[in-house]
């Protein structure tokens, strides 16, 4: 996926996403872990709304993405201060260790198979401080198969209309394609598209992913909730530290 198109309307598609909120939420489980984390790397920022904000909560932030054309939309809306960098989250190359991550909004559902996600948390893990903590989120198999299935969303704004039609793979694989239609000065309306595929794990497969790559799920809860999973849960939040490490939970 180039992710070109996806770019140019990704806030406009997002606007009813409370970052602040969002924002809020991540501080509380990372300072539930990690008191006094201060370096973060906000993995898979698109375009940088949520990583702007964990900035001005006072955290030293870094943020990644496969997508130049996201990143160059992330580094308008940044003081400077924060650090952009091209990179997937197979990839992931920091310049020593850090207290936090945080990868949100289902990013890790976009890497194509079970090995894929392995290979990025191992990246995250080879990175994260003895005792820090990574908090990530996933759409549930429950979202792929009920919620997006074989259905169609239509979003329109001033800026964009947006078709979005989902084809359901099985196995907790969803593919997806997006068509933007803009409207042009003389009335006729661009067509742009982008299509990807998104995978859904179990809670069990998740941890065990975890568990592979060097480590441990600490805590799982209903999305910007501290309640458990449900059955009809869409989204999962997941708090995971290295393995060994003996820290408990505390929400």
């Amino acid at each position: 996926m180039s992710y070109e198109a996806f770019a140019e309307y990704y806030d406009a598609l997002m606007s009813d996403v409370d970052y602040d909120a969002r924002v809020s939420y991540l501080d509380r489980l990372i300072r539930s872990v990690k008191p006094a984390a201060k370096l973060l790397v906000d993995l898979a920022c698109g375009t940088g709304s949520l990583t702007v904000k964990l900035a001005a909560k006072g955290y030293d932030v870094i943020g990644t993405d496969i997508s130049e054309e996201m990143l160059t939309r992330a580094r308008e809306k940044s003081d400077g201060s924060i650090l952009f960098l091209c990179q997937s989250l197979q990839e992931l190359d920091m310049y020593g260790t850090i207290d936090a991550f945080v990868c949100t909004l289902d990013s890790l559902n976009h890497l194509p198979d079970r090995g894929e996600v392995v290979r990025a948390l191992e990246r995250v893990a080879l990175f994260l401080e003895p005792d820090g903590v990574f908090v990530f989120d996933m759409n549930t198999l429950y979202k792929h198969e009920r919620v997006l299935g074989d259905n169609c969303f239509v979003y329109e704004n001033e800026q964009v209309l947006c078709v979005w039609q989902n084809e359901n793979a099985g196995c907790g694989k969803v593919h997806i394609a997006l068509d933007f239609f803009e409207e042009q000065a003389d009335g006729r309306y661009e067509r742009y598209t982008e299509d990807f595929d998104e995978t859904a794990y179990s809670l069990t497969e998740t941890e065990e992913m975890l568990r592979q790559a060097g480590l441990r799920l600490l805590n799982v809860y209903d999305d910007m909730t501290f309640d458990p999973p449900r059955e009809d849960s869409q989204r999962l939040v997941f708090v995971a530290v290295k393995a060994g490490d003996t820290t408990e939970g505390r929400e």
